[in-house]
C-alpha cells in the first residue's frame, strides 16, 4: 500500500502521512496533482489518502473506504432517549462489563457495547484485515460525533488486528464477560454510509467449532451471534434465538451456567 495527501495540502498533513506510511511499513508518494486512479495505475498498490477530516482507502479509483459511525448514531441518540437497542439486550451488558468483538468491522456494535459498559468498561474489537483495522482503529479515536458520551465511548475501544480464531486461543478462562460474532458484516456493509469500498477488504472466514469451544470458555456470561434469520449456525451451535419477525437479521445467544 502506499500513502499520499489529498491535492494541495498543508505541509503538517504531508508530515502526518509520512508517519502513517512509516508506521504501516508503507511507502509515502508525493501526490504532485496526480489524480488517485493515476496513481493507483502508476504504482499498482491500494492508496491511502490522508485528507483534512480523514482517512481514504482506495483499492482502486472507487469507492474509497472510511471510517464512519454509521448506524451507531442513530441507535445511541435512541438509547439516550431511553429506548432499548437489540444488539444490548442480547448482550445483557451491564455498566463495568466487557465485551470481546471477533467481527469489528468499523465497530458499530463495539461502540454500543462501549457506551453501555461505561468508563469501567471494557470493549476490545478483533479485526482480520490489517487495513479495516487501522481505519477503525484511527477512525474511533479521531471522529467527532457532536455527543461528547459517544466520542468518550468511541475512544475507549480498543481495536486489534488479529485473526479471532487466534485470538481467542490466547485467552485466559472467563475473561471476557461477553464473547460477539457478527459474520453478516460482510453482507450488510454495501448498505452502510462510506463503506462500500471495503467489500475487497472483508475477511470472509467461517465460525469454527474451535473458535465457537473458545469463545464459551473465553466468556464468563454469553456468546451473543448476529446473523441473517434463516442461519444455520444457530441450530448448528445451540443458540437461544431472539425473533424479530420484520428484521433479517436475528441475535441468539448461548448462556453459560452461572
Amino acid at each position: 500500500m502506499n500513502v499520499t495527501t489529498s491535492g494541495r495540502t498543508a505541509e503538517k498533513r504531508i508530515l502526518l502521512a509520512k508517519s502513517i506510511a512509516e508506521e504501516l511499513g508503507a511507502d509515502y508518494k508525493k501526490r504532485e496533482k496526480k489524480s488517485v486512479a493515476d496513481m493507483i495505475s502508476l504504482y499498482g498498490q491500494p492508496l491511502l489518502v490522508v485528507g483534512e477530516n480523514r482517512l481514504e482507502l482506495y483499492q482502486d479509483s472507487k469507492d474509497p473506504a472510511f471510517f464512519h459511525p454509521n448506524s451507531s448514531m442513530f441507535r445511541i441518540k435512541r438509547l439516550m432517549k431511553g429506548d432499548r437497542d437489540p444488539f444490548l439486550e442480547a448482550c445483557g451488558l451491564q455498566s463495568g462489563q466487557s465485551l470481546l468483538d471477533c467481527t469489528a468491522g468499523l465497530a458499530s456494535d463495539a461502540i454500543l457495547a462501549s457506551f453501555q459498559t461505561g468508563v469501567s468498561g471494557k470493549v476490545v474489537g478483533i479485526e482480520g484485515n490489517r487495513n479495516t483495522a487501522y481505519l477503525t482503529g484511527k477512525g474511533l479515536q479521531t471522529w467527532e460525533t457532536g455527543i461528547k458520551e459517544m466520542d468518550e465511548a468511541m475512544r475507549r475501544i480498543q481495536i486489534l488486528h488479529s485473526d479471532h480464531e487466534a485470538f481467542l486461543q490466547n485467552c485466559s478462562d472467563n475473561s471476557f464477560d461477553v464473547v460477539y460474532f457478527d459474520p453478516m458484516f460482510h453482507e450488510t456493509i454495501v448498505a452502510s454510509q462510506g463503506i462500500a469500498g471495503l467489500r475487497g477488504m472483508s475477511v470472509r472466514k467461517e465460525i469454527s467449532k474451535n473458535a465457537m469451544r473458545d469463545a464459551l470458555r473465553v466468556a464468563k456470561s454469553r456468546v451473543v451471534l448476529k446473523d441473517h434469520w434463516q442461519s444455520p449456525r444457530f441450530q448448528q451451535f445451540g443458540f437461544s434465538v431472539i425473533v424479530r419477525k420484520t428484521a433479517k437479521f436475528h441475535f441468539g445467544f448461548i448462556e453459560k451456567d452461572k
